[in-house]
């Protein structure tokens, strides 16, 4: 490992002696170091294994977000094939945070665009995930977002029989739940409890994004599904950005995608929750 470690700081022009290499959560795919050197920390990931240009996409995304200036996320120091290397922050969840995560992700879903999708590629957790751009989107959600997931999923087993035949209406009959043209808001694409944490000064700061232009209800559906946020951010986004009055019907509808994402990465543990949601439309 820490041979690893110096390569990858010689790789990117930082020579300090290492005097620290700790590894440290890093989601479910990829090694996660804190490496300390006699002058900085770092945060490393590493990982082989997975699409060559996996860390190459997490840095755009990164970048995207950045360049709205309405929330934090942390500088990219270096990136290559198998690794990325990112300033390392030191967490300190304050009074305020919570309320300013979701005072900053309104901001940023106010960040718009004029179409769906995004101009490349990218990997919600090592899954591919098609961007090409629409109009419509109940098209796009459609295509490349439930569809695709669900012929991920079927080709590997875990969509069959009824599930499969529920899938397949409920693809066709969208436009009865989710709107055909909201507003195409800038989304991290993957915010669940872990890919948010508190800087130095309490601060937010959103790691690991799987950037696109959607409907910013889908963001917020998810955050919903496993937990990890507060009464305080709810109340804090919807002072900038209200839901609508129709969010708590299509909300398991959005939060369906994530759990696709789930079955087809991690097996049929996640299989009763998508029957469930099916069930409830179809």
């Amino acid at each position: 490992m820490k041979h690893q470690a110096v390569f990858i700081l010689n790789e990117i022009g930082t020579h300090s002696d290492i005097q620290e290499v700790t590894p440290v959560s890093g989601g479910d795919s990829s090694e996660a170091w804190k490496i300390v050197t006699g002058t900085d920390s770092f945060f490393v990931k590493y990982n082989q294994a997975d699409p060559e240009d996996l860390f190459e996409k997490e840095a755009y995304n990164l970048s995207l977000l950045r360049e709205t200036g309405t929330i934090r996320v942390p500088e990219v120091l270096g990136k290559g094939s198998g690794y990325i290397v990112m300033e390392w922050l030191e967490g300190r969840q304050a009074e305020h945070t919570d309320e300013a995560l979701g005072r900053g992700l309104a901001r940023l879903h106010q960040y718009s665009g004029d179409r769906f999708g995004l101009d490349v590629d990218n990997y919600i957790g090592t899954l591919p995930q098609p961007n090409e751009w629409e109009k419509d989107w109940i098209t796009f959600f459609r295509e490349k977002r439930l569809g695709f997931q669900f012929r991920l999923a079927e080709e590997q087993g875990h969509i069959l029989g009824t599930r499969r035949q529920k899938m397949i209406r409920l693809l066709d009959n969208l436009e009865k739940w989710i709107p055909r043209n909201p507003k195409p808001a800038l989304l991290h694409g993957d915010l669940w409890g872990g890919n948010w944490l508190a800087g130095p000064d309490g601060e937010p700061y959103l790691i690991d994004p799987a950037v696109f232009y959607g409907d910013s209800e889908l963001e917020i559906a998810f955050t919903e599904l496993f937990g990890g946020f507060s009464e305080h951010f709810y109340y804090a986004y919807q002072e900038i950005l209200p839901l609508s009055s129709l969010y708590e019907e299509r909300k398991p509808l959005y939060q369906l995608y994530y759990l696709l994402v789930h079955l087809t990465a991690f097996g049929e543990m996640y299989g009763s929750a998508v029957d469930r949601i099916l069930s409830m439309y179809v």
